[in-house]
């Protein structure tokens, strides 16, 4: 079986985020990591791995810097890494950044691709689905659990009523949750090595992609402003050893106009 794992280099969780003039995000002057939603896309990858002994690799889109995010994944088992770099995909959005995944996959042996959920700088989503749709592959999206058996790909979704379950066939896009498991470090071992492993660097014209197709040319969404969320207002705290606790919530709750 190969493997593909989907992975994003994006600012530290916790870095102020700014914006340029254009609106996008200013990715200069702060820490950069490995989307934290995809870490459980290449542990469920090398999970995998460990029972089938599946071949793992992991594509990112970015710039030349987005080598070390390609790195940790190494760090924690990946054995190969390609990014996929150029000039003219500065300024694509999803959809965009989606088809050029999509064309990179087609380029890689691939009988399941993972993906995480979202990811920590756009939160939109969307991209296991766009990329599915690429590659006309069936998707399993918000995925909590799942179970590989020959061809078929059996993925549980989680519901307020209890949890669905959805069969395709291989090969197939999944976009997991950070419910399916718990991240390894790397080791120092595997940080080591993986300083050592090549990563293949491809460009727009290798995947025989128009450049009018990427970047601000292709992109079919655009950013019109950005606002800071409000400020939230002081916050009541009602204790349980409080004078008459439940009648202090209601009434909060009545005056929210929530009851």
């Amino acid at each position: 079986m190969n493997i593909v794992v989907c992975v994003k280099q994006v600012p530290d969780t916790t870095a102020e985020k700014r914006f340029d003039a254009d609106f996008r995000l200013d990715r200069k002057g702060v820490e950069n990591v490995l989307n934290p939603q995809d870490e459980y896309a290449v542990e469920e990858a090398l999970r995998i791995k460990e029972k089938t002994g599946a071949s793992v690799t992991a594509l990112c889109v970015g710039p030349d810097s987005a080598k070390e995010t390609l790195r940790k994944a190494i760090a924690m088992g990946v054995e190969k890494a390609v990014l996929v770099s150029d000039p003219a995909l500065v300024g694509s959005d999803v959809i965009a950044t989606a088809r050029v995944l999509a064309a990179a996959i087609k380029k890689l042996p691939h009988d399941l691709v993972l993906c995480g959920a979202e990811s920590t700088d756009a939160r939109m989503g969307v991209a296991a689905p766009a990329i599915a749709e690429g590659l006309g592959l069936p998707q399993h999206t918000l995925t909590n659990k799942l179970k590989i058996s020959g061809e078929k790909l059996t993925a549980f979704h989680s519901t307020e009523k209890g949890h669905d379950v959805v069969e395709s066939k291989l090969p197939a896009v999944v976009g997991v949750t950070k419910a399916i498991n718990e991240p390894r470090y790397p080791s120092l071992k595997g940080i080591m090595q993986s300083k050592k492993v090549e990563i293949q660097v491809w460009s727009v014209a290798d995947l025989g992609i128009s450049p009018d197709t990427v970047g601000v040319k292709g992109a079919l969404t655009k950013v019109l402003s950005v606002n800071k969320p409000a400020a939230r207002g002081a916050a009541t705290i009602v204790k349980a050893d409080d004078a008459d606790p439940v009648a202090r919530i209601v009434d909060a709750l009545v005056a929210a106009k929530i009851l």
